[in-house]
């Protein structure tokens, strides 16, 4: 009986040390209006709600996120941020909808109009938070704010940054000083870590709706997708002349900015790519959904990137398959119009060992 005993006991030891060298998964994902049924007087989530224009059901709501559990099993990330997330509430029925993992939430409210806000999941049994505070973008419109998120996973720590950038709603020249504006808070906030040690191992996610060849993002967050660029200084050629035009310089960088530490876009694989990006927008594919590190995370100190573990998570369900929207995510709404699919974005993630 003793021996019986034992052996049990160091089966579940075995398979206890397995599940905690296995690589932390990372992803993100924006989940496209994910509303609860109520009207928030303070929000301008009327269209979502009991009676509003949409005329959403608990069954619509059921499904959306039962399509959201689904495409959360293909994820299996560990760590998961998301975007368009209304409140703590509908993460809670998320969860709950998700059987895979018993997640924890991440969550504050931000002062975006619709009232869609950045979130995130984690797996307390892979990732242990220490931290997390929202980052507020004043940028003079009311926008969601960046979610910062600091845990261990296997002794070290790994920092996270959840975005949502402001969108081209307006006009690409009108809005885009202010996904600029964003980068540079962003960026302020990186900097901090890295000044206090150069080696830490950040992550940024999200929806940034720029492209990684965009200024916002090649230049004023500095992140490029070239690898052997990572150890040099950034150069200019990330943001000519004519991409610089109307963009204001460089708001939140100061002088020396050329001396910052330059980042790395994962998203580099996935570039000109047909049909096989995270995001289509009158017919032209786009990575606006990025997974960004610094350069900790590349060398041999600490945790680091498993090898070609970027990945858009993608299948035939999950995009359009005829009509003159074949090819594109398959979207849960067209405008007021139930498709009854999944989101509008795909999802990408990312392996993190040691």
């Amino acid at each position: 009986m003793i021996r019986v005993v034992m052996i049990v006991i160091f089966s579940l030891i075995i398979a206890g040390c397995g599940e905690n060298t296995k690589p932390l998964v990372v992803g993100f994902w924006n989940v496209e209006n994910l509303f609860d049924l109520v009207d928030d007087p303070d929000k301008n989530d009327d269209e979502f709600a009991s009676g509003g224009r949409k005329g959403v059901t608990k069954k619509i709501l059921d499904l959306k996120l039962d399509h959201l559990a689904e495409m959360l099993t293909d994820i299996n990330a560990d760590v998961l941020g998301l975007a368009e997330i209304e409140n703590r509430k509908v993460l809670e029925m998320l969860d709950s909808a998700y059987t895979g993992r018993d997640y924890q939430i991440v969550h504050f409210e931000s002062p975006d109009e619709r009232g869609i806000d950045c979130a995130l999941l984690y797996d307390p049994q892979r990732f242990r938070l220490t931290e997390s505070q929202p980052i507020k973008v004043e940028i003079g419109n009311p926008t969601r704010d960046i979610l910062y998120v600091k845990g261990k996973y296997r002794r070290k720590d790994l920092h996270i940054f959840v975005n949502h950038w402001p969108s081209h709603w307006g006009g690409t020249e009108k809005t885009f000083p202010l996904r600029v504006k964003t980068a540079a808070i962003l960026r302020k906030q990186v900097n901090t870590i890295l000044e206090k040690d150069p080696g830490a191992e950040v992550i940024i996610m999200g929806d940034l709706n720029d492209e990684p060849g965009d200024p916002s993002v090649a230049f004023h967050l500095g992140a490029t997708m070239d690898r052997k660029k990572i150890a040099v200084k950034p150069d200019d050629a990330d943001c000519s002349p004519e991409k610089r035009q109307g963009c204001g310089g460089c708001p939140g960088m100061g002088a020396g900015a050329d001396q910052r530490i330059l980042l790395w876009n994962l998203m580099g694989p996935y570039e000109g790519r047909i049909n096989g990006t995270t995001y289509k927008y009158r017919g032209k594919d786009k990575n606006i959904d990025q997974i960004i590190v610094s350069p900790g995370l590349m060398d041999s100190q600490g945790l680091g990137l498993v090898e070609n573990s970027l990945l858009i998570v993608d299948g035939e369900q999950y995009r359009q398959q005829e009509g003159n929207y074949q090819g594109y995510p398959f979207r849960f709404w067209a405008g007021d119009r139930l498709l009854g699919g999944y989101s509008d974005h795909l999802p990408v993630k990312v392996a993190i060992s040691r």
